[in-house]
């Protein structure tokens, strides 16, 4: 009768066990998929954002090109400047990138990650 009690009892055990993993094995599929899709979203939303700037600085530098253009008188120049500026902007940036672009990017993917 002792045997039949602890039979039932290791039985129930391994039951409850399997519960728990099932469960916990769902928890981390959907705190997966949570994750997985903040950082989707987020990505996708910085694309869009990235690509409405570009568009703006695009036409922008085209305009700002013509006007120097105008200036200087000759297009050819004008261009130039536009050039010249990006030049330093992009030489500036490199100087600065870990402040900048680096340190924000790693510390919202930190908080997406480690903060649920």
């Amino acid at each position: 009768m002792a045997f039949e009690e602890l039979k039932e009892n290791t039985e129930n055990i391994q039951d409850q066990a399997k519960e728990y993993i099932e469960s916990h094995l769902a928890y981390y599929k959907l705190w997966g998929f949570k994750v997985a899709m903040k950082s989707t979203t987020l990505i996708f939303k910085f694309t869009l954002i990235l690509l409405c700037f570009s568009m703006v600085l695009l036409f922008g530098s085209i305009a700002l090109a013509y006007a120097f253009g105008t200036l200087l008188g000759s297009n050819a120049l004008g261009f130039l400047a536009v050039g010249g500026i990006y030049l330093f902007f992009t030489i500036l940036l490199f100087f600065v990138k870990d402040k900048f672009v680096e340190g924000p990017i790693l510390e919202k993917f930190s908080e997406i990650f480690f903060n649920d």
